[in-house]
């Protein structure tokens, strides 16, 4: 092969750059990963035992820290000093809003695998069925048993603790053992169950709390619970593309992987009705590069794979790349979440917890379920814990000496909360566009997003914050506080749908293969594939997508059909 040429191309390194990687290299392919952002190795994370003393500023944002990040900085996880690195700087990399969207982003090697909430749920077969019987935009044309073998496959290869329940909208997987409940939510389950018949369990997350079940992860330990994740881990102990799937695919010896690469383009062959590669930016130095390769996977996240295909006019595709229907970038999807409630919880005074668990519990989906009718279509799980407040309020109590030492002597009392995670439909007028006017810091174009809640959003929402109040109230916890605030989509950073998979060319861009209908050697495998939103966490979903399309794609070739 020469230097620009390879089997595959990997565009992006997060949680489906990753699998996309480890995948084809494991199965024999020379594979070339881009990243465009700098490089992150599995334990280059600077400040992941910092003490909180050594952390500059009482790690707080300074003034220039709000002003870069401005648009980061309003969701609320991004610019303490202990993690603003992982975040984009927003005068560098700016974007165009019509209603308030939430674009999270970190450019580096790993992407949002090192920042995600690794929340790991598998959708159900009613959630790929959804659009069909609702008569809502167009069908996925996939089932739940064309994935499932390929969520066992995730499951067993990253890791997930979590607790068998037995639901028909939330299906069981290859569990490690559970984190455990608190004191506060095994009392709260049992109330939810007794009085409401709803089922709260232990989050399913991708932490390790026993030692994986292959050996291909040496790297990786179990989890500590020092719930810092945000900054990295160096035990490994959850999952990430820098502590699994990248390492996995190094030691094939068939990975090149560069960072500071920015894809801006695909390249189409007119005469050969293919791509035979991307276009590259160089972010340090600005040269472009050209790579070649038989088969390319877009895994550059929901919004950069639906800029470089946007972005990539050839005289085939005037619209954007494999835009045949119209429906590239339109259809953003989101979970919507910013709605709940919360409660002191008395008693329980003999009881605390160790540790600090980087869990929480769930309830899983009730409304619009078997005789359930709601004023809305779909519904909403609930992400929420129980805590006990500790001593860090007594750093700027007023008291001193003996009544300071007194206060010091037991924590704080008992509270609880929880949010709902609400589906969005997908909104055909809910869309991104390039806005050439603009640029980035490498002069490349930004994007402009046009997207809001509608009326079936507002409407689950009242549910989402009384129904939270009123399993509170039922349990006899006090002060009971409903929230409801603002709230702008890309919030729940669960971005969706702007390429999406369907049975007919004519309304999708993708097929049931995850391959772009009007060119089948290009594969889109993050978020921007999905044709629903379900309400669970769907990185899971994306990992199981990527890994089935490899095993396509790999075929596909083999049979000389690429």
């Amino acid at each position: 092969m020469s230097n620009d040429t390879y089997d595959a191309i990997v565009v992006g390194t997060g949680i489906s750059g990753g699998w996309a990687a480890k995948e084809l290299t494991e199965k024999g392919l020379k594979t070339l990963v881009l990243d465009r952002g700098r490089m992150v190795q599995h334990g280059d994370y600077p400040t992941v035992l910092m003490d909180p003393w050594q952390l500059p500023y009482g790690n707080m944002a300074t003034e220039n820290d709000r002003e870069r990040q401005a648009k980061q900085a309003r969701t609320g996880y991004a610019i303490s000093q202990a993690s603003k690195h992982w975040f984009v700087d927003d005068l560098d990399h700016p974007y165009n809003e019509k209603y308030r969207f939430d674009w999270i982003r970190g450019y580096h090697v790993g992407g949002r695998s090192l920042m995600w909430g690794r929340q790991s749920y598998r959708w159900s077969e009613m959630d790929f069925e959804a659009n069909a019987k609702d008569g809502v935009a167009v069908d996925w044309p996939i089932r739940y048993a064309d994935i499932a073998p390929w969520y066992d496959h995730v499951e067993s290869f990253i890791g997930v603790s979590g607790q068998a329940e037995n639901l028909p909208q939330l299906p069981d997987g290859q569990f490690l053992p559970p984190m455990e409940l608190n004191c506060v939510e095994q009392d709260f389950q049992r109330k939810v169950k007794d009085r409401f018949g709803r089922p709260l369990t232990i989050g399913r997350a991708a932490h390790l709390t026993a030692p994986l079940k292959h050996d291909k992860s040496p790297q990786r330990s179990t989890c500590q619970s020092l719930n810092m994740c945000i900054r990295g881990c160096p035990f490994g102990g959850y999952f990430s593309s820098n502590s699994s799937t990248l390492p996995a695919a190094e030691e094939t010896g068939n990975m090149t992987l560069v960072p500071n690469a920015i894809v801006y383009e695909l390249i189409y062959d007119d005469k050969k009705g293919r791509a035979t590669g991307v276009r590259v930016l160089d972010a340090e130095t600005g040269a472009q590069t050209d790579y070649f390769a038989r088969v390319i996977f877009l895994c550059a996240s929901t919004f950069g794979s639906t800029f470089i295909m946007m972005n990539s006019v050839s005289n085939r595709f005037p619209d954007g790349f494999g835009n045949d229907s119209g429906e590239l970038g339109c259809n953003i999807m989101d979970h919507q979440l910013g709605a709940g409630a919360r409660a002191s919880v008395d008693g329980f005074d003999d009881r605390y917890y160790s540790g600090r668990r980087p869990n929480g519990f769930y309830v899983p989906r009730y409304r619009n379920l078997g005789k359930d009718k709601r004023d809305y279509l779909r519904g909403f799980g609930y992400q929420g814990s129980a805590q006990r407040a500790g001593w860090d309020a007594l750093q700027s109590d007023p008291e001193l000496g003996e009544a300071l030492k007194k206060k010091a002597q037991a924590p704080g009392p008992w509270s609880i909360g929880m949010g709902g995670f609400g589906e969005i439909l997908p909104y055909h007028d809910n869309r991104v566009t390039i806005d050439r006017s603009g640029k980035d810091k490498h002069g490349l174009p930004i994007l402009a997003f046009d997207a809001r809640l509608r009326e079936n959003e507002l409407r689950m929402r009242k549910d989402m914050a009384s129904d939270a109040a009123e399993m509170l109230e039922a349990a006899g916890y006090r002060d009971v506080t409903m929230w409801d605030g603002s709230y702008g989509i890309g919030l729940g950073i669960h971005e969706m749908g702007t390429a999406r998979m369907g049975r007919d060319p004519k309304t999708s861009v993708l097929n049931g293969w995850n391959q772009v209908h009007a060119c089948k050697n290009v594969y889109v495998t993050d978020g921007s594939c999905m044709t629903s939103s379900a309400c669970q966490n769907p990185s899971l979903t994306y990992m199981a997508l990527t890994a089935r399309a490899v095993d396509h794609a790999v075929e596909e070739l083999k049979r000389m059909n690429l």
